[in-house]
């Protein structure tokens, strides 16, 4: 159970937010503006924020941004919002997730359960497994480090555990319902667009691009191979 802090304007899928995380055993604490989300953010220290970003008084990515300065609480955005650029302003903004509306009570539950498990430092990442070094990247879960050709890599949580999965596989064509299940631990939705954006940043960091890969390579339709080449 966890105490959930919903900021939605729209009062027919904040009442039905409200029931059917209630009946999941969560308690809801709704707020239909960005100042209401900021005060009750203060008063009542959830454990999760649903953070809608078309908010009447102030955009959303705005709230996040004063959220994220004063508070590392975990912020799920839920939106109608789903091209790929306000996926990605949103993430850059400190979101810790991203589900494009309508979505169901099911996927939404997991979404939360999922961002608790990695606050609460749960198996996000297999920091018992050893440190891999291939084709120029070497990363370590034990100390959450990331190397390419001796350079250190500046990677966010979700980023690490991205790139020590496929790594992990290197070779091979790894799904994208495998990396959201397995990586981010919630349901796969084929509108889902979670995985393109964090391949998109991993790829920039790496050097990279979709259209020049080198290690980050996309077989269309299937997923992504992480290697170099021959």
């Amino acid at each position: 159970m966890a105490k959930v802090l919903l900021v939605e304007d729209d009062g027919t899928i904040r009442s039905g937010v409200v029931r059917a995380l209630t009946e999941r055993g969560h308690v809801v604490v709704p707020a239909a503006t960005a100042m209401d989300g900021l005060k009750l953010a203060v008063a009542e220290a959830p454990d999760v924020v649903l953070l809608d970003l078309g908010l009447p008084d102030l955009d959303g990515r705005e709230v996040l941004r004063m959220l994220r300065a004063v508070s590392r609480v975990p912020i799920i955005v839920v939106t109608a919002r789903r091209t790929e650029g306000e996926m990605v302003r949103a993430l850059d903004a400190g979101a810790d997730d991203y589900v494009v509306k309508p979505y169901g009570a099911e996927q939404i539950d997991a979404r939360i359960r999922a961002v608790l498990r990695r606050a609460d430092g749960g198996p996000s990442a297999p920091e018992r497994d050893p440190a891999l070094d291939v084709d120029g990247v070497r990363i370590d879960p034990r100390a959450r480090t990331a190397t390419l050709d001796g350079t250190p890599l500046d990677l966010t949580p979700r980023e690490f555990d991205l790139l020590y999965h496929l790594m992990t596989r290197a070779g091979e064509v790894v799904g994208k319902r495998e990396l959201l299940t397995e990586v981010w631990q919630v349901p796969y939705t084929t509108a889902d667009k979670t995985v393109d954006v964090h391949l998109s940043w991993l790829r920039r960091k790496l050097g990279e691009t979709a259209q020049e890969p080198r290690r980050l390579h996309t077989v269309r339709r299937v997923g992504v191979k992480y290697g170099l080449q021959r």
